[in-house]
């Protein structure tokens, strides 16, 4: 029988219906596939437009000097799928996206955003509800992607996420300055270190849910399988599922959640370095520690954070502005 300290995912999840069954609980966490067309004037009404075949059109000939030579590339980014369209006015969705997401734009200043669907009582609605609250919000080591509205649909039980729409490129383009690197990576360690302080796991670290604004900000999106963990000293979990799956999980034992995410988040700074084509010494010995077959002798993300900064301070030189090409 497992101990007091000793919990599956399931257990761990804190949603504002705990009193759900098991079947529930798998349907309200389960990615959502809305009918667009059902909740567009829903949404219009709250100022956000999603996007329609004119707004594809337009936004490929403003970012592609002749879209129609483009080839395959531009048909899988959707400009094709547009052209076939006679109806201008026709919701057009990007077909790299998800289901549950959909590319709009805020009605009062044209700015490009984007729209999650999720159920009401996901656990994803509690966790970026939480992060998105003022008082999360004034502390710098917070980097959520910012949330610009939530749009409640209660007769279906969904709620609309409406959140800036950044690059899904870490970097911008070569060449990578060495702060530039630095910089992302403090930002995704600050921001994991948050959420294990506010007793919450990410579960799917990786490149691809940090994001840039290109302007030297950084921000983690897709908290899908995040996880509020109850306050006990040494929690356990039995985990399967994310971007990256430490040794422990792998074999199936019982793992503690936060060295998942410490484990995920040391793979996520060579990726990094392999990206912008930087070897830094310092990052390597600091990452290899985050993959410790061991997960007790993983740095917590506090630790990790205090040794970047460390790090980081012995770089400060390099730091100011000295771009070196690839």
């Amino acid at each position: 029988m497992a101990s007091s300290t000793e919990w599956d995912l399931e257990s761990l999840a804190s949603s504002t219906s705990s009193s759900l069954s098991s079947c529930d609980e798998d349907e309200v966490n389960a990615r959502v596939s809305p009918d667009w067309a059902k909740y567009r004037c829903h949404i219009e009404r709250r100022g956000y437009r999603l996007d329609t075949v004119r707004d594809v059109k337009d936004y490929y000939r403003r970012h592609c000097s002749n879209p129609e030579k483009q080839g395959v590339h531009v048909y899988l980014s959707g400009y094709h799928r547009a052209l076939a369209r006679n109806d201008e006015d026709a919701l057009c969705k990007d077909i790299g996206l998800r289901e549950g997401l959909f590319r709009a734009t805020r009605c009062l200043d044209g700015t490009k955003v984007m729209v999650k669907a999720v159920h009401r009582d996901s656990r994803e609605l509690d966790i970026v509800r939480y992060l998105s609250a003022p008082a999360q919000q004034r502390d710098p080591a917070n980097h959520c992607i910012p949330i610009l509205d939530f749009i409640d649909a209660p007769q279906d039980d969904l709620c609309f996420i409406v959140m800036e729409e950044w690059s899904a490129n870490m970097f911008p383009e070569a060449p990578v300055s060495l702060g530039c690197l630095m910089r992302s990576l403090r930002h995704c360690i600050e921001h994991i270190a948050f959420m294990h302080r506010h007793r919450i796991a990410h579960f799917d670290i990786s490149p691809r849910n940090f994001l840039t604004d290109y302007n030297g900000r950084y921000a983690c999106i897709d908290y899908e399988l995040s996880r509020r963990i109850d306050e006990v000293s040494c929690p356990r979990i039995l985990y399967s599922r994310g971007s990256e799956i430490p040794p422990e999980a792998e074999c199936g034992r019982l793992s503690n959640p936060f060295m998942i995410d410490v484990w995920a988040l040391g793979v996520l700074i060579f990726r990094a370095c392999e990206l912008a084509e930087f070897h830094v010494p310092e990052l390597v010995h600091l990452a290899k520690s985050m993959l410790h077959e061991n997960p007790d002798k993983r740095p917590p993300a506090a630790s990790v954070l205090k040794e970047f900064q460390r790090i980081q301070a012995t770089m400060r030189r390099t730091l100011h502005g000295c771009h070196i090409s690839p």
